[in-house]
């Protein structure tokens, strides 16, 4: 792999300003405003597979958003392994937080990227990480070092849900077969301890809407006789949690899988100051549920939690309004064991059982996903513990995310496939948020540890 990182080296500048100018392009998969902004940044993609060196390079039409594919087979007795990513990108509303356009990237050194980081909306999320694998292939191919078949599948609809993905995937089972996915779109603890993220929650998401008299009425006539839509949701919502930081709902832990003693001493070996988290979040406190740290509450328990509350007057000054309806939008993140929609059914059951007479409830269900667990004595983990190590000159945490990425358990039950998730952000990279940016550090560190799994994941499956 020598010839490999010289040619990673040599290109470095190169790589940053193909990245830069994909950055530019405002795929917003959500807004049917950019629908013709994503349909140029899949072509963008398919155009740098091709370079290079992928064969059967097709942007692939879908009822949503399409799909980028490439591969190249150069001995089908070898491993195959499926890198998967996406090319799309969030809203980047509110564009006042942001200190630069979030869709002309510039590069700012900050304390925890002292050799600079890419502030722009997508620069982690996912287009950073994504193109990582792409260089490192077209690495791995000018340098006749490619050790196995790789297939790329790079999607646009990540950021909604992947809802046309599925589909895909079982209309291309045989095109998509492969040993391992491999995936870049979770981060490591810090550029100093590197770690690979072995779970994921699942989600179940609501929205809840509480409607109480048939208009809205005047408080003062009105107020204290009829029952009032926010105060109801308002007490509803607070019950959900007991003193202790459960979750109320009759039935919701029964099919947890535990995580073990062992498993969370491991865990607790990742570097972590619940002053800095504090200071980092300008809070006095913590709190969560009794009998965990916040580390566990943050990745192996599962939530409940209030995204969003409405109702009634919010303009300027103030109207005496008693409100017909309430609103609020919930969601669960679910660990190993739960089922999303069997928690949604709880859920629904439940919410509709804690109003009183005088509101009426209705509960819409939105998306969720399944959580995922991968386990660590597997070969694409090992290899991808060995790249780690490679690269970083230090030992790879296991480590279990907070966030869902519910293709996962997508392509485990539709593609029979493991996936092994080898991310480079940081938690602190404000992904979804204003100055989203990703350390320059990140993006060639990715390019060079890549090729690495490629030769190590080979290795392993000779044995």
């Amino acid at each position: 792999m020598k010839a490999v990182q010289a040619y990673i080296k040599k290109n470095k500048k190169r790589f940053l300003d193909e990245l830069l100018e994909i950055l530019k392009i405002p795929s917003v998969s959500a807004d049917p405003k950019f629908k013709k902004d994503v349909a140029k940044t899949a072509k963008s993609v398919a155009a740098h597979l091709k370079k290079a060196g992928a064969d059967n390079v097709a942007v692939c039409e879908t009822k949503g958003h399409p799909i980028v594919y490439g591969e190249k087979v150069i001995d089908k007795k070898l491993p195959t392994v499926l890198v998967y990513g996406h090319y799309d990108v969030q809203p980047a509303d509110p564009i006042e937080l942001w200190d630069s356009p979030p869709f002309k990237p510039v590069i700012k050194k900050t304390k925890i990227h002292p050799q600079g980081a890419i502030f722009a909306r997508g620069a982690c999320d996912d287009k950073g990480q994504m193109f990582m694998h792409i260089k490192a292939f077209e690495a791995m191919m000018k340098e006749n070092a490619l050790p196995c078949n790789v297939k790329f599948l790079i999607e646009g609809e990540e950021e909604v849900g992947s809802v046309n993905l599925d589909t895909f995937c079982k209309l291309n089972k045989k095109r998509l077969e492969a040993d391992v996915v491999l995936i870049s779109d979770t981060s490591i603890i810090s550029n100093k301890q590197p770690s690979i993220t072995v779970g994921l929650r699942g989600l179940s998401y609501v929205e809840v809407e509480v409607t109480g008299p048939n208009k809205d009425l005047h408080s003062g006539v009105y107020g204290g006789a009829v029952g009032n839509p926010i105060n109801v949701l308002s007490k509803m919502i607070a019950s959900l949690h007991d003193k202790n930081g459960k979750i109320t709902i009759p039935g919701f832990y029964n099919d947890i899988i535990p995580v073990s003693r062992k498993e969370r001493n491991q865990m607790a070996k990742a570097p972590f100051s619940l002053a800095a988290y504090k200071k980092s979040l300008k809070v006095k406190d913590v709190q969560g549920e009794k009998g965990y740290t916040t580390s566990e509450r943050a990745s192996i328990r599962p939530t409940l939690d209030v995204n969003g509350i409405w109702g009634g007057y919010i303009g300027e000054g103030a109207k005496t309004v008693l409100p017909s309806k309430a609103f609020a939008k919930i969601s669960m993140r679910l660990v190993p064991g739960q089922d999303p929609d069997k928690i949604t059914k709880l859920f629904v059951k439940h919410f509709k059982s804690l109003a009183p007479a005088s509101v009426k409830v209705e509960v819409r269900p939105h998306h969720g996903g399944h959580p995922a667990v991968t386990p660590t004595n597997t070969p694409e983990y090992q290899a991808a513990a060995l790249a780690m190590k490679k690269t970083f000159k230090k030992e790879a945490i296991p480590t279990r995310g907070g966030g869902s990425i519910p293709i996962v358990s997508l392509f485990e039950k539709t593609l029979g496939v493991k996936s092994v998730l080898m991310g480079f952000g940081l938690n602190s990279d404000d992904i979804h948020s204003p100055n989203e940016h990703y350390g320059i550090f990140n993006y060639y560190r990715g390019i060079e540890t890549i090729p690495y799994f490629f030769e190590n994941y080979a290795n392993l499956k000779k044995k």
